[in-house]
């Protein structure tokens, strides 16, 4: 009989170990995922996880690490600062739209006029935007008692609608021969999210989720709010009688997610992405999520998941290119990350043990 006991307290050695078993553990279940599929499961997994680094082209690749990394890390930094309190915002990826919306909505109301003033105004759009549509859940659920999952996740939808809308109608190019998206930002020098150094994937999405990082670690060891934060998630009860305002909090922690979504989304439509398009949106939103609690909702451990899952997608074009395989079993392969990081996370606070349970 196999049964599970719950641990006195949380075994710190599991919880360091989970994510690296969890890699593990996804290796070989993807290896089988792949060979099912006729593919060379240790060809594929060598392709995922080498290639981009150490492969033959792996100076073009390499760049993409930082370009592809950065959205994740921005937008999952903001998530876990929530998750640590127990405020869930499943909808990032909606405030990620809002972001990229607002944002290129700003660069594209000056074009075609040149001025400094131009990318600052967008930043602060796109920071905007993903805050306010982050304040949806977080005033219904404050005034309302609103479930903040199922009202965030709900909001990606009319998101992925507002960004199909717009990409067809208000923010549609004039001169794209009636072609659904809005002009190419990379070509409007004031509205272009350039690398700072050429080649490098250095932009200022980069800079931002670096100095995210630092804001999450030294807002979380350094100051009472993330004093409170953490207090929160982990002892609610003991949080009330501290005097904690859980309006403030949840207001803070969601707004907070949703500021950062939609400057991840604003620094993609304006540098790598180019435009606003109706495939704008590639799930960032959703795999940040599986970032944040690859970093054990620690800023540096998120900065190290965020360079992880970037190499998986790297990784992944490649396999589709290489090895013909499809891109929804690199996606499941993603998937299964975050499964057995639950699955694992388990063993953090119980023991398996076999035989029946002793009786008094």
């Amino acid at each position: 009989m196999i049964r599970l006991e719950k641990r006195p307290q949380p075994s710190q050695a599991w919880s360091l170990a989970t994510p690296l078993v969890a890699v593990l553990a996804t290796m070989i279940a993807g290896g089988l995922l792949f060979a099912a599929l006729g593919k060379p499961p240790i060809e594929a997994i060598r392709t995922i996880f080498w290639e981009p680094l150490f492969g033959e082209f792996s100076f073009y690749y390499r760049p993409q690490l930082l370009i592809k990394g950065a959205p994740l890390v921005l937008i999952a930094i903001g998530l876990s600062l929530g998750f640590k309190a127990g405020i869930w915002n499943i909808g990032a990826e909606g405030q990620y739209i809002m972001g990229a919306l607002t944002g290129a909505g700003v660069g594209l109301a000056f074009y075609p006029i040149e001025g400094w003033y131009v990318f600052p105004l967008m930043i602060l759009a796109g920071a905007f935007g993903g805050w306010l549509w982050a304040m949806i859940p977080a005033i219904l659920k404050t005034r309302f008692g609103t479930n903040e999952i199922l009202v965030s996740l709900m909001l990606v939808y009319v998101a992925e609608q507002l960004l199909a809308s717009m990409s067809l109608g208000l923010l549609k190019n004039p001169e794209g021969y009636g072609f659904p998206g809005s002009r190419n930002l990379q070509q409007y020098e004031s509205a272009h999210n350039a690398e700072l150094i050429a080649n490098s994937g250095l932009h200022l999405g980069v800079v931002a989720a670096f100095i995210a990082v630092i804001f999450a670690y030294v807002l979380l060891n350094r100051h009472m709010l993330g004093f409170h934060i953490r207090l929160t998630g982990e002892a609610p009860r003991a949080a009330r009688f501290a005097g904690v305002n859980p309006t403030r909090l949840i207001l803070f922690c969601l707004g907070t997610s949703g500021a950062l979504a939609g400057l991840a989304g604003l620094f993609e439509v304006s540098g790598p992405a180019g435009q606003v398009s109706i495939d704008f949106n590639v799930g960032y939103g959703f795999t940040a999520i599986i970032v944040a609690f690859l970093g054990r909702l620690h800023p540096v451990g998120i900065l190290l998941a965020g360079g992880l899952m970037a190499l998986t997608y790297i990784g992944g074009d490649i396999a589709q290119s290489n090895l013909g395989l499809p891109s929804s079993a690199i996606q499941v392969f993603q998937g299964m990350l975050l499964f057995f990081l639950l699955a694992f996370d388990l063993l953090t606070n119980f023991r398996i043990r076999l035989g029946a349970p002793e009786t008094a």
